[in-house]
């Protein structure tokens, strides 16, 4: 049994895993069944920065205000409500993932999920304080055709990410302890 769940607003954030996972497939299914949305890209169109802010704008949607950089891209995120995640949540699926292994900005934009949806997710703002709205179940799955998920884990590891290779999965969460380990309302990284 996988330790995640993109139905819940629980850590890890991403996860990368072989496309037939009936994991995905029943969480996915949950998330759905309480109203909550799933959102389709292709990997061939997240091959750099330019393209993955494209992607993720026709995907979701992004507001007249929204700055076409990484910074703007967690904004954004953040700042999915009730109008676009049904008051319930998001999973942002990503298909042919085998695509970014080796691409030059896989570590940069593994930390931009990641901080998107650690603040979707969590009961306080980035400064600790509570925030005046819902926590947002916000998780992104990269669906892998023939690469193994652990592949991958070279190319994000960095210092303020936890990388873990679960059997045939590999999720990437913030560390909790370099971002803001006194902040309450957290979610821990299990």
């Amino acid at each position: 049994m996988a330790s995640f769940d993109v139905a819940k607003p629980e850590t890890p954030w991403v996860i990368f895993g072989p496309r037939e996972a009936v994991e995905f497939e029943e969480q996915i299914a949950a998330l759905r069944a309480a109203g909550g949305r799933v959102y389709e890209v292709h990997a061939r169109d997240l091959t750099d920065e330019a393209g993955v802010l494209d992607a993720f704008a026709r995907a979701v949607g992004v507001p007249g205000y929204f700055g076409w950089n990484w910074d703007a891209l967690v904004d954004c995120h953040d700042d999915l409500h009730e109008a676009v995640t049904g008051g319930v949540g998001i999973v942002m699926v990503v298909h042919g993932a085998d695509l970014l292994l080796g691409a030059d900005h896989l570590k940069v934009f593994m930390m931009v999920l990641c901080l998107a949806a650690d603040r979707a997710n969590t009961a306080v703002d980035p400064d600790g304080d509570l925030r005046n709205q819902p926590v947002v179940i916000e998780h992104f799955v990269f669906l892998l055709d023939d690469a193994r998920a652990e592949e991958f884990a070279a190319g994000i590891k960095d210092p303020d990410v936890v990388v873990r290779v679960e059997s045939d999965f590999l999720t990437v969460a913030l560390d909790l302890d370099v971002w803001r380990p006194e902040a309450a309302g957290r979610p821990k990284v299990s």
